[in-house]
């Protein structure tokens, strides 16, 4: 009984007691680390500081729990909390519907998980990555110009806080505009001895905040922040909001999910270990679900958290659980305290947060880089910052999706080629040019080497010639190694365009994967069995004979 439930229990977490130590040192560590950045994101979201910290314990939680890597620690980062942003400004006289939002985001990637579409993840293209990511690291340190010159953030989007930064830089809180600054220098120039021992977000909430308290009373705070356990908020959905919502949970669960898989990627990489990438979005999906229910803004896997958790110790997920346990307990007791944090402070964090998100190592080798490559990646940065982050994503994998296929059209059209009509120039060298001469025109011999898809079925379908003298068409799918539905369409038009102008069709390659679908398919339908045959060359003779 007792081994059917561990074999239960363990089959839903990999929750494990054997690094008790690490584990501790990695959690407590990593809710150190989490604490600013848990507070700065909530207040970048609009959603509240309150909404940061609830987000990093249910995500981090429930992820930890149900989650596939072992090592991983989660919670809001500055890609998800930019789209929470944007879905909170949208939905501003609404909230239920901007935490509905997340509640949907968070069952999509359930569903992502549930169907094993994490090995898909891959295929977002790297530059629509880049240039997404190089654009929230720019919205990031755009909205929180102002609140460094001791401003309050624009809650109408990027432009608005644009337009704003002249007038906040022209007329700033000195004491705010003081306290930041010394935030900042202390996250950018701690210097890495220090800050392997004490996370500097942290050295900078402490520094900031006491300093404000004692010499800088004039910086505008977070002000109060709700004691005690979360609320449920009721999921809600109206007609009229459908398809924002949907779009933007579409978009949460696709940024979470890419974000996630890269940081447990990393984490692998660090510890030798391999991760789950389906399980992992089941649980980051539990998460983020349970997030949007209490309240809490999304989150994803956190690669800087969830580096600090290894080289703590942490080696198991009951390191990410203690560490959620434990913002827990500083909710429900020192919310007080986090009362007094200066805006400014979360505001320079948060601008070398947004420093650091911005894809520099790919900006610095734009000069070798595709001009395509170029192109998508401008594109989607411009769209992410001054348009919007759905467009941006939707149109940049568009863009990629539509340059691959116009390369890999070429690249198939290379394996295909139409022979018949120019036989009085092949060289008799062969036995089946031989056979092509002996047909003298009569016979077109179609050749498919490889795999075809729909990039290339237009183009294929352009490629052959109008029928003349044709007594046989040759379709060798002998050496073909896969069709997709476009391309076999392609060919049962070119079958039955044969057939209808009274010309026999030999198909080459019986037995083969193709050409099984094209059987599948009822393409051969029409086509002798005697015309269906293993080889080119028994499909070339048998033309032969057709055309004798």
């Amino acid at each position: 009984m007792d081994t059917a439930k561990g074999s239960l229990l363990g089959a839903i977490t990999d929750v494990r007691f054997t690094n008790l130590r690490g584990d501790f040192y990695g959690g407590v560590t990593a809710a150190i680390i989490a604490l600013p950045l848990a507070l700065a994101f909530g207040v970048a979201s609009g959603a509240g500081a309150i909404a940061g910290l609830y987000g990093a314990i249910f995500v981090g939680l429930f992820a930890s729990f149900f989650g596939g890597t072992h090592t991983q620690v989660s919670g809001p980062t500055g890609p998800m909390t930019v789209v929470m942003a944007s879905i909170f400004t949208h939905f501003a006289d609404r909230p239920a519907l901007a935490f509905t939002t997340v509640i949907l985001g968070g069952a999509l990637q359930v569903l992502f998980g549930v169907l094993k579409l994490g090995r898909f993840v891959a295929f977002v293209p790297f530059t629509v990555i880049s240039g997404f990511m190089s654009g929230i690291g720019c919205i990031i340190i755009t909205i929180e110009i102002a609140p460094l010159f001791g401003h309050p953030a624009s809650k109408h989007g990027v432009l608005q806080a644009i337009t704003e930064i002249p007038q906040a830089a022209g007329h700033p809180v000195m004491d705010a505009l003081a306290i930041g600054l010394i935030t900042l220098a202390i996250v950018v120039f701690t210097p890495r001895v220090v800050a392997r021992l004490v996370p500097p977000p942290l050295i900078a909430l402490v520094v900031g905040t006491l300093g404000a308290l004692w010499f800088l009373p004039a910086a505008p705070v977070i002000g109060e922040i709700p004691t005690g356990l979360p609320q449920p908020i009721l999921p809600h959905l109206t007609l009229d909001s459908l398809s924002q919502v949907l779009g933007s949970a579409f978009v949460l669960a696709l940024l979470g999910t890419i974000d996630t898989l890269l940081t447990s990627l990393i984490a692998d990489a660090v510890t030798g270990t391999h991760h789950r990438s389906d399980k992992e979005l089941i649980g980051q999906g539990i998460g983020n679900m349970m997030a949007g229910l209490f309240g809490g803004i999304p989150g994803a896997g956190a690669t800087m958290r969830t580096m600090v958790n290894i080289r703590a110790g942490g080696r198991t997920p009951l390191s990410g659980v203690l560490h959620a346990l434990i913002l827990l307990a500083l909710v429900a007791g020192l919310a007080p305290l986090a009362e007094h944090i200066p805006l400014a402070v979360l505001a320079g964090i948060l601008l070398k947060v947004g420093w650091d998100i911005i894809d520099w190592d790919y900006l610095k080798r734009l000069r070798g880089a595709h001009r395509t490559g170029i192109l998508i990646m401008t594109t989607v940065l411009l769209l992410t910052v001054l348009v919007d982050l759905i467009m941006a994503v939707e149109i940049g994998i568009v863009m990629a999706a539509l340059i691959s296929a116009s390369k890999m059209s070429n690249v198939q059209l290379k394996q295909f080629s139409v022979v018949g009509k120019d036989w009085e120039s092949l060289p008799m060298d062969n036995e089946e040019n031989a056979l092509l001469a002996k047909g003298k025109g009569r016979i077109m011999l179609i050749r498919f080497t490889g795999a075809f898809s729909f990039c290339s079925a237009k183009a294929i379908s352009r490629a052959v010639p109008e029928f003349g003298d044709e007594r046989a068409v040759v379709l060798d799918c002998s050496e073909a190694t896969s069709f997709d539905t476009s391309t076999v369409m392609t060919i049962d038009a070119l079958v039955q365009r044969s057939l209808a102008l009274g010309i026999a069709v030999v198909v080459a390659g019986e037995g083969r994967e193709a050409t099984d679908l094209l059987e599948r398919m009822r393409v051969l339908d029409g086509i002798a069995a005697e015309n269906r045959l293993p080889t080119r060359i028994e499909a070339l003779k048998r033309a032969a004979e057709i055309a004798a």
